[in-house]
């Protein structure tokens, strides 16, 4: 038998190491597992997870930059919660994309571009009447225990039925765009090569601003920095994106989505559960989803925007990340709907016509909660491969 170094072994295994982690994708089960520790992570350390709150928190300071707004937003986008875990993920995907030599600037057609527009004006509104988008409203609302998200789970199904009926009809009536070409690779130097090197170079350097952050007494924002790093590592490295919840079980009846999201959810009301039953955070911290027209109303409208867009607002985070040109323009848009129809909601004071905002233990007691999750995620999960086998919700 050969004697191996032990330099020599150890390079080996870190090479095999690197090739099970970043170039090869992780299962959506390992995600959704992920995902629901490092949200529950983010509640203990300051609040339930979401991300609409730092997307307006961008917009209104590029308003304020072009003198559109004339008042001073409250926090910078350096010390906005919300916002630093934002770019916290984004930042994650960009070194998840480079590490795997995936990011790329990625093209579209004029009229995914338009698409892209109209989708994410339609979610920016939504996520004004439901309190959040899917990540926000319906990951962590049903994970803290708030009523408001399960009643938007109807309206954005309601609303991916909408669009993807729209993408069918564009699909059968409309001829196929014309593909514009993507950058060609250049002819000298292979930036690919680099990749992974620059990879590991932003992973450091965001470690120090981490550390600079706690420097400043400011450890609670570089907190959440390096939870969101974290997640836009799993959600790139997992193709985590809550659309494919209800656009794959009307599109291709695939349920694999779905299971992932019961048991992920699963594990984050479990989490929030002891939490909140422990006092260790408020018990009706998180439940700002309203019940009635507020959920299911913008959550038509959402489910609608996100499939034209194809991503919803958190999942778009990582999608930034690798170079997807569509998703940054409908973002943007999405951001100026966000802050001007919820500027006009509170002007005309029409939030309290929504609904009410109910802690579901609040209303029939945490003994009764927490069997009737378990049997709510075991019932979603059986319907979801039900469908696989029978594609009875399948319209294409």
């Amino acid at each position: 038998m050969e004697e191996t170094s032990f330099l020599g072994f150890a390079k080996e295994d870190i090479k095999r190491l690197y090739s099970h982690v970043f170039e090869n994708n992780w299962p959506f089960w390992l995600g959704g597992i992920f995902m629901a520790i490092l949200v529950l992570m983010i509640f203990l350390w300051n609040f339930p997870w979401g991300v609409t709150g730092g997307y307006r928190n961008w917009i209104e300071w590029i308003g304020y930059g072009v003198k559109i707004k004339q008042d001073v937003p409250d926090l910078s986008p350096l010390l906005h919660p919300v916002s630093a875990s934002n770019g916290g993920i984004i930042l994650g995907a960009i070194v998840s994309a480079l590490l795997s030599r995936q990011f790329k600037w990625q093209i579209a057609s004029g009229r995914e571009y338009l698409k892209g527009i109209i989708g994410g004006s339609l979610m920016g509104v939504g996520v004004s009447m439901t309190g959040g988008c899917l990540g926000g409203a319906f990951y962590s609302g049903i994970g803290v225990l708030s009523l408001g998200g399960f009643t938007m789970i109807i309206g954005v199904m309601i609303g991916a039925f909408f669009g993807l009926k729209l993408v069918l009809w564009e699909v059968e009536s409309l001829p196929a765009p014309k593909q514009r070409p993507q950058p060609e690779k250049s002819e000298g130097f292979d930036w690919k090569k680099v990749h992974p090197g620059m990879g590991i170079a932003l992973f450091f350097i965001m470690i120090g601003v981490i550390y600079v952050y706690s420097y400043f007494d400011q450890a609670k924002i570089g907190g959440l920095l390096l939870l969101g790093l974290l997640i836009g590592i799993v959600m790139h490295r997992t193709r985590f994106c809550f659309v494919r919840v209800f656009r794959c079980p009307l599109m291709t009846g695939d349920g694999e989505m779905v299971k992932t999201a019961c048991l992920s959810l699963a594990i984050y009301a479990l989490g929030s559960s002891v939490i909140k039953w422990a006092y260790m955070q408020p018990d009706t911290m998180g439940v700002y989803q309203p019940v009635g027209l507020g959920t299911i109303g913008g959550g038509i409208l959402f489910g609608t925007g996100m499939i034209l867009l194809g991503s919803c607002a958190s999942s778009a985070l990582w999608r930034m990340g690798e170079g997807n040109t569509k998703i940054i323009v409908g973002l943007f848009c999405f951001s100026i709907a966000n802050a001007v129809s919820r500027s006009l909601f509170m002007k005309w004071d029409i939030y309290s016509y929504f609904g009410p905002n109910i802690f579901i233990p609040e209303l029939i007691s945490w003994h009764v909660t927490l069997p009737l999750y378990a049997l709510f995620f075991i019932g979603w999960a059986l319907l979801a491969n039900w469908n696989e086998e029978t594609e009875k919700f399948v319209i294409f």
